[in-house]
């Protein structure tokens, strides 16, 4: 268990990461080294013109330029030091809300970006996964919308259960609400899951993208 809230704990252990790594360690997003994820974090936060482009895909290159304007402007400590402090103004009364799950999977993109894709032991995180549990009861079926034709029941290995959608076909991920989190992020070769369906179940999961 940490001592932390659980948006707060991911947040420290991935600045302490950063910076026990360095700048230019692997991470699971293709493409991006560790100062590539810090200045992400950085512009998510603090450059919403930038950050618009996250989501938008048609305005996906101000998310880049934004990247690499931090890249250039900012030490990396100094990236890392500001990630660390935590967002700033209003967006601090939906810390918890909006960055539990996206520091927890950035972190085991860290963690997991040169090839060891263990979870962290169980009792170690309990109260982080605990609340990523009940951020999948919200958002479950956004990250699974686009499995056409198929319903997604969520699993944890206690038998807790979300389920999604009512299409005749369904199809069940089994996993620890960690790793359910990172497989519906997009990082299913990262993951920990356990996936039971028929096998046109399977087809439709594997044409689709996940994530919101």
């Amino acid at each position: 268990m940490t001592t932390l809230p659980p948006h707060r704990a991911e947040r420290e252990a991935i600045c302490d990461l950063f910076l026990e790594l360095g700048p230019d360690a692997p991470t699971l997003d293709e493409g991006w080294a560790t100062e590539d994820l810090a200045a992400h974090l950085y512009v998510r936060e603090r450059d919403p013109i930038a950050a618009s482009g996250i989501m938008i895909k048609p305005l996906a290159h101000l998310h880049d330029d934004g990247i690499a304007s931090v890249k250039r402007r900012l030490p990396y400590e100094l990236v890392v030091e500001r990630i660390r402090s935590g967002p700033p103004g209003p967006m601090r009364l939906v810390d918890p809300l909006v960055n539990t799950s996206e520091y927890f999977i950035h972190h085991e993109d860290v963690r997991r970006g040169a090839g060891d894709h263990a979870p962290r032991p169980a009792d170690e995180i309990a109260d982080v996964e605990q609340a990523l549990w009940q951020a999948l009861r919200r958002t479950a079926p956004l990250m699974t919308r686009r499995i056409h034709g198929v319903a997604v029941d969520l699993v944890t290995d206690d038998g807790e259960m979300v389920r999604t959608g009512r299409a005749a076909q369904r199809l069940t991920l089994v996993g620890r609400p960690g790793e359910l989190t990172l497989y519906l992020s997009g990082r299913r070769d990262a993951a920990d899951v356990r996936v039971e369906c028929s096998d046109a179940a399977r087809a439709a999961l594997d044409a689709a993208q996940l994530g919101l």
